[in-house]
């Protein structure tokens, strides 16, 4: 059904670009002055008409058409894109138990003073 929606707005789309295009501006009196043709392809106010009806009326089918597309994108949503998934939402405690961690290990002493780490020059004392 939303398919078949979204084909009818995409043509709808479409057809309401083609159609405003179409008319004729407000000024195409005064553009016949200076060299252009007062006649179009529909005669000189045929076509006013017909194609105003026309905008109204995929204009309400595109807006009915929205409306219903919203609605239904609305209705969709069933949770959030972060539930489930391999990235759950587990406790830190979950993930690395206090009881398996190591007791006897302590931590490496810090490097002395005059240690450099490896591939680190450092610049020599004046």
């Amino acid at each position: 059904m939303v398919s078949i929606v979204v084909s009818i707005h995409v043509i709808v789309c479409v057809a309401m670009c083609i159609i405003i295009l179409l008319q004729q501006g407000k000024g195409a009196e005064v553009g016949a002055v200076f060299g252009g043709s007062s006649q179009t392809v529909f005669g000189a106010s045929g076509a006013g008409n017909a194609l105003t009806k026309a905008t109204w009326a995929f204009a309400i089918i595109f807006f009915v058409s929205s409306i219903f597309l919203a609605l239904a994108s609305s209705r969709r949503v069933t949770g959030s894109i972060f539930e489930g998934g391999p990235f759950s939402s587990a406790p830190v405690s979950s993930v690395m138990p206090a009881s398996k961690a190591p007791k006897s290990a302590a931590p490496a002493a810090p490097a002395g003073a005059g240690h450099a780490p490896a591939g680190v020059a450092t610049p020599s004392a004046k």
